[in-house]
């Protein structure tokens, strides 16, 4: 299969699945995505999914890249990947939630980042060196780097904004040391993402430099994380017996709610979805008014979410075939200010014994306000956010053992401006 930029409406410059991965962000500055979305038997996805979570996405993963790649060396690979549990836990007032946050960094950027490191291996891209570029604002960051550290040939670049991520986020970035170089930028997480993408545009460093990017613009991270839309399906299915849920997607850079997209484009029987968004409301409200504006991110509880310029909006609107009425009657919008925030961590706690961290609390939050059956997605633990639960609810958040030894390793990083030429100073001497 081929892959396009989303601003190459006449199909001209087809890049191959290695291309589009190594390239990240398209030459013309849009985003790749398929020549064609194939279409899932939802029967046999309902089987594997019965199976393990690994088994189906091996099924789901050949439909888009069973050219590129040796089935059964995609299976070994998922195999050792996606070796966590994935429940759908009934929550509170009777919401679903399908938890994503069981993997190796506690955050559902395991899915699609361990499988970007997988692929990357195996389409051999780190033949010779390879650097990749992420910006985070707080998740992704620690994915990437737990998904790439110690790949031969790999050298991962990490920007967040300093301050404004918690102290585990930051643990997980700056703590393995090895071919991870994390960059504590002075700014937002809007200006790291600008960072990368100017890095992208520039094609004179880029035609010295092999980069590419593990944010949820590059293809190997987007695709995969459709996967899971899936899994929660068959399993609300199966404890419900109801069909086409709508699912609460809590979104920042919305590269989460456009793999859902993709996942109802296989032919998933979803019944629509929610933008659930703090603050940074720029897509719900795009949904009301039909305006969209993105502005600078605010700093909110969710700072993972924190994002006012997001990158996946070109994706959404292409699935969409460009108009932007459809993605409007596609999707709800829903906003959760910060002391909304709180207040459903501390009533799921309070009256339900639940933890929630930030960002799954907003999902819930607009799963109860939307009232419509499906589920939302859980898409951190709350331990990566202790310092917003504990002050709410008076209760110590217990830290899984994978985090807690976090706290005892030396935390490295490296300062720097919001400058794009501090940026390829970095990267050329790395």
């Amino acid at each position: 299969m081929n892959y396009y930029s989303t601003r190459d409406r006449e199909r001209a410059h087809g890049c191959s699945l290695r291309e589009a991965a190594m390239m990240g962000l398209a030459p013309d500055g849009g985003l790749f995505v398929p020549e064609r979305i194939p279409q899932a038997d939802i029967a046999l996805a309902d089987r594997l999914a019965g199976e393990s979570y690994a088994a189906l996405a091996g099924y789901l993963a050949g439909l888009f890249f069973g050219g590129d790649f040796d089935s059964q060396a995609v299976q070994r690979e998922l195999d050792g990947l996606y070796d966590f549990p994935v429940p759908l836990r009934v929550v509170g007032r009777g919401c679903y939630t399908l938890e994503l946050f069981h993997g190796p960094t506690c955050a559902f950027k395991d899915f699609g980042a361990g499988f970007m490191g997988r692929m990357t291996g195996l389409l051999g891209a780190a033949d010779e060196k390879l650097v990749i570029l992420t910006a985070t604002s707080g998740d992704t960051g620690s994915a990437v780097a737990h998904g790439f550290h110690n790949v031969p040939g790999v050298e991962v670049v990490v920007l967040y904004p300093e301050g404004k991520i918690s102290r585990l986020q930051e643990c997980q970035m700056t703590t393995l040391g090895g071919n991870i170089h994390p960059l504590r930028v002075a700014g937002t997480f809007d200006d790291c993402q600008r960072l990368v993408k100017g890095l992208f545009a520039d094609a004179k460093f880029r035609a010295g430099h092999r980069v590419s990017s593990a944010n949820s613009i590059n293809l190997l991270r987007w695709i995969p994380q459709a996967f899971y839309y899936f899994y929660g399906y068959c399993l609300w299915r199966q404890q419900t017996g109801g069909g086409r849920p709508v699912v609460v997607v809590p979104s920042g850079n919305y590269g989460n709610l456009s793999a859902g997209m993709l996942a109802r484009r296989m032919g998933l029987p979803l019944g629509g979805f929610v933008a659930a968004s703090n603050r940074n409301d720029v897509v719900p409200e795009f949904l009301r008014s039909g305006e969209y504006r993105p502005r600078p991110s605010v700093r909110t509880p969710a700072n993972a979410m924190d994002v006012g310029a997001p990158s996946n909006f070109e994706r959404m609107l292409w699935l969409c075939g460009g108009e932007p009425d459809a993605l409007r009657d596609e999707l709800e919008g829903f906003r959760c200010d910060d002391a909304m925030i709180r207040r459903t961590i501390d009533g799921l706690h309070r009256n339900y014994g639940y933890l929630s961290d930030p960002h799954s609390a907003i999902g819930y939050a607009a799963s109860v306000a939307c009232g419509k059956p499906g589920f939302y997605l859980s898409t951190a633990h709350p331990a990566k956010f202790g310092e917003v639960i504990s002050p709410v609810t008076g209760a110590a958040v217990p830290l899984p053992p994978r985090l807690a030894r976090l706290a005892c390793l030396p935390r490295v990083s490296e300062p720097m401006a919001a400058d794009l030429g501090a940026l390829e100073q970095f990267v050329a001497g790395i």
